[in-house]
């Protein structure tokens, strides 16, 4: 069974009114890797994925879940 860590980056971002770039800002990274999380084609560290959820205000459990 293949299992893949889902997120919510994207609809919590935008419920925040933070672009991409924004994001990556508060959180330290470069956008192209908030991007590349967004969209599932990199799996982030625990570290970032906290800092996500802190700079979205949303528990880590509510941004991310694996998917079966």
């Amino acid at each position: 069974m293949t299992e893949r860590l889902a997120n919510r980056i994207k609809s919590e971002r935008e419920t925040a009114e933070l672009t991409q770039a924004a994001l990556a800002e508060l959180v330290g990274v470069s956008r192209k890797t908030i991007n590349t999380v967004e969209n599932g084609v990199f799996t982030p560290s625990a570290t970032l994925a906290l800092k996500l959820a802190h700079a979205l205000n949303v528990r880590v459990e509510e941004l991310f879940w694996i998917e079966r």
